[in-house]
């Protein structure tokens, strides 16, 4: 069991809006998660996404993969 405890941070192309989702990608190895958090309340409910998950999202958004609605 790892004691590391999660690097929260933004997207540097945040705009800080107040909008934003922080993310703990320290964890993606040794825990196999990538925990997600709102930035505005920063005691709220964690997710904790499965890291080949968290990663599959990030390349389809990288590649425009998501229709638009």
């Amino acid at each position: 069991m790892t004691t590391e405890s999660p690097r929260w941070f933004k997207s540097s192309y945040s705009s800080n809006g107040g909008q934003c989702v922080e993310i703990a990608a320290n964890l993606a190895v040794s825990r196999g998660v990538v925990p997600v958090r709102d930035s505005k309340d920063l005691d709220g409910p964690v997710l904790d996404i499965p890291a080949h998950a968290f990663s599959s999202f990030v390349a389809g958004v990288k590649v425009e993969d998501f229709g638009t609605v």
